[in-house]
C-alpha cells in the first residue's frame, strides 16, 4: 500500500497537548505579518453558526511565513499525483487556519512546531524550512513522522506530537473536500433494490410471503411510491 492510500485511513486524532518548544527566528528572510483572511465555506450552516464562522474568517492566526510553511508541509504529506490534486489544491492550509481559530488548543502545538522546524533546519542546513530543498525537508520530517507505538501519544516528543497533529489535520481537511471525497469513491446514501428475504432463509424458518404483500412491498416499479395505511393499520398501497 502506498503512502497516499495509507493516509486515507488516518482519522482526525485528539488535540495534542501543549507544545512549548524553544524556537528561534529564521536566519534569513523577513516575516510578513499581513495575510488576507479566508472568507467563507460553501456548506449548509445555521444563521448562528454562519455568524460565528464569519467572525473566525475575519481573524488571522498564522502569519505569511507560517502559512507558506504549512502549505509546503501539506503538500509533502499529500502531494499531487497523476490522478489527484495535492493538499494545497484542495485549500487544506485554509482549513488548518480555520481549525486553529475554531479550536484554540491547536494554536500552541502548531506554532511551536513550525518554530522548531525552522530551528532544526537552521541547525542542520543553515536555512529555514521553507527554503530548504525537498530532500532536506524530508530528512527532517523523517525524524518526527514515526511515533514510537510503545509510548503514549501525550508522552511522545513534542515535535512528534506537532507533526502528528498537522498530518491528521491535513488528511482530515483533504478527505472532507469534494476532491478528497471523489478520490475515496464515497457516494453517500444510495437507494438499493430489495427483493425480499431469500427463499432458503424463508424455508429454514418455515415461513413464506403473502402474495398480496409481495406485490405491494417488493414491486420495484413502485419503489418511489409512499406507503399509505388505513385507520386500522392495514397497508393500502
Amino acid at each position: 500500500m502506498d503512502r497516499r492510500k495509507s493516509l486515507k485511513s488516518i482519522l482526525l486524532g485528539g488535540v495534542a497537548s501543549g507544545l512549548a518548544v524553544h524556537g528561534c527566528k529564521p536566519k534569513s528572510e523577513s516575516i510578513n505579518e499581513e495575510v488576507v483572511p479566508f472568507k467563507s465555506y460553501a456548506y449548509g450552516r445555521t444563521p448562528k453558526e454562519m455568524e460565528r464562522d464569519q467572525e473566525l474568517f475575519e481573524e488571522v492566526f498564522f502569519n505569511e511565513h507560517e502559512t507558506e510553511t504549512i502549505a509546503i508541509l501539506c503538500d509533502l504529506i499529500l502531494p499531487a499525483t497523476a490522478e489527484h490534486g495535492s493538499a494545497t489544491d484542495a485549500e487544506v492550509p485554509d482549513f488548518i487556519e480555520f481549525m486553529v481559530k475554531d479550536i484554540p488548543e491547536f494554536q500552541t502545538p502548531l506554532r511551536g512546531g513550525l518554530m522548531w522546524l525552522d530551528h532544526k533546519c537552521n541547525t542542520d542546513f543553515n536555512t529555514i524550512f521553507k527554503s530548504a530543498t525537498m530532500e532536506q525537508q524530508k530528512a527532517i520530517l523523517n525524524t518526527i513522522a514515526f511515533p514510537d507505538p510503545e509510548i503514549a501519544e501525550q508522552e511522545q516528543p513534542l515535535e512528534i506530537q506537532f507533526f502528528s497533529t498537522l498530518r491528521n489535520l491535513t488528511v482530515s481537511g483533504y478527505y472532507t473536500t469534494k476532491a478528497g471525497i471523489e478520490e475515496l469513491g464515497y457516494k453517500g446514501n444510495m437507494p438499493n433494490v430489495w427483493n425480499g428475504v431469500p427463499d432458503d432463509v424463508l424455508a429454514k424458518h418455515d415461513v413464506s410471503y403473502d402474495e398480496e404483500w409481495i406485490a405491494k412491498c417488493v414491486d420495484q416499479s413502485k419503489r418511489a411510491v409512499i406507503a399509505e395505511w388505513d385507520e386500522n393499520g392495514n397497508l393500502l398501497t
